[in-house]
């Protein structure tokens, strides 16, 4: 029977350790764009070594990180194998984030403590993960000590582009194949399924024509606000469909970004926007991504000299549970309600992460790890991104636990 008071002891005993390797890694950005993330990658392997975890480094050939879009993407794998049977959980967290945007009041590089919580660009999303794996692990070394099955720590840099060349990559390549894993997720709830994302990028085309004699023109902006009013008149009736899965509410769409035009005195040619279109599990992406096509030819077709190309940015899966995820999920119920003294829910979030690649290469898999009970408190992807020091203490107890648990 593992002592869990010690497993406990040791994490408070090396916390701020856990903090100040934490610290480390935000201190190093990993903006994506433009995705210079190797840089990161050397550095965490170089921590690493300081606890006597070597780190595999695996890099993503540069041709292909530059047709994806990226610079540099150095994914790393951490084994450690205890002995034969038994079962091989992995754990993984990405380094990759959005750029830290206006309106920082801490610098989004500084690691900076204030009133209990530390500051920075990733340190919920999900940094904070690679600390409350790494000492969650060192902790189950130095005091459960398991003789049999291995823990694999996954750091990988691709996640804000749908984790194609991050785990995507290590599973296609045949470099790891756990029986179980963990991502990097949130302490108050373990998620085992989340929403699918459709990313596309459209170009509405006209033709350019001096404003003082627009009708030799086409106006790319007028047909692009038809396209634009339709998806909007889409998106009301996606609020009618409703998913099963508690924490999931029903599809929407959102157009994050736009541009076109030359100079104001000239009819606009060329308008292009982007757009993002949740799915819930119960969806068929494929039926999803033609029936968007087909809203925006639709409106295209209204009016007269506009033609539209559509471009494809990211398809990624939503998540469904598998069935063997049980032992997952019961361990992390159960000692994150002694640590946290509540129920830790299981459910679904409207969020999409790179977790369903190991689903679908039939690892079961679960969303657990450092931060708040909401994206929205983290401020992830915000200004001021924050995680709360004893959030971060006490899902690093969680984690040791249930690797004691699971390798016993």
């Amino acid at each position: 029977m593992t002592d869990y008071a010690k497993l406990d002891a040791w994490i408070d005993a090396h916390f701020d350790e856990e903090v100040k390797f934490l610290q480390q890694l935000v201190q190093v950005p990993t903006d994506t764009p433009p995705g210079n993330n190797a840089p990161h990658a050397e550095r965490t392997a170089e921590l690493l070594k300081d606890f006597g975890f070597e780190a595999e480094k695996h890099a993503v050939p540069a041709q292909e990180v530059q047709d994806y879009g990226l610079e540099s993407i150095t994914n790393l794998i951490v084994r450690r194998p205890y002995g034969s049977g038994g079962r091989t959980v992995a754990l993984n967290a990405h380094g990759d984030v959005v750029p830290p945007g206006d309106g920082w009041t801490h610098d989004p590089y500084g690691g900076e403590i204030v009133d209990g919580s530390l500051y920075g660009r990733a340190t919920a999303v999900s940094k904070s993960d690679f600390a409350s794996f790494t000492f969650a692990l060192r902790a189950l070394e130095a005091v459960a000590r398991p003789t049999k099955g291995a823990v694999e720590l996954h750091f990988t840099y691709d996640e804000e582009f749908g984790g194609i060349l991050g785990p995507g990559w290590l599973l296609e390549k045949g470099l790891t194949k756990p029986d179980l894993m963990i991502a990097a997720g949130f302490s108050y709830e373990v998620v085992t399924a989340h929403n699918g994302c459709l990313q596309m990028e459209v170009t509405v085309h006209g033709k350019m024509a001096h404003a003082a004699i627009p009708t030799t023109g086409v106006d790319a902006l007028q047909g692009a606000v038809k396209i634009l009013n339709a998806l909007y008149a889409q998106n009301m009736l996606y609020q009618q469909v409703t998913s099963k899965v508690e924490g999931i509410t029903h599809p929407y769409l959102n157009v994050g970004r736009i541009e076109g035009g030359t100079n104001t005195n000239v009819v606009p040619g060329k308008v292009v926007f982007k757009l993002d279109r949740r799915m819930i599990p119960e969806e068929n992406p494929v039926e999803v991504e033609a029936a968007i096509r087909q809203v925006i030819a639709d409106a295209a077709a209204e009016s007269a000299g506009i033609t539209v190309e559509i471009k494809r940015l990211l398809l990624a899966n939503s998540m469904k549970p598998l069935a063997g995820n049980k032992p997952l999920v019961d361990a992390i119920q159960k000692h994150g309600q002694d640590v946290f003294g509540e129920p830790i829910k299981a459910m679904g979030t409207p969020l999409y992460t790179d977790v369903r690649l190991y689903g679908e290469a039939g690892i079961p898999g679960v969303i657990y790890g450092a931060g708040p009970r909401t994206v929205l408190e983290s401020h992830a992807k915000r200004s001021d991104e924050r995680v709360v020091l004893e959030d971060l203490r006490r899902a690093t107890k969680v984690i040791a636990r249930t690797l004691a648990d699971l390798l016993a």
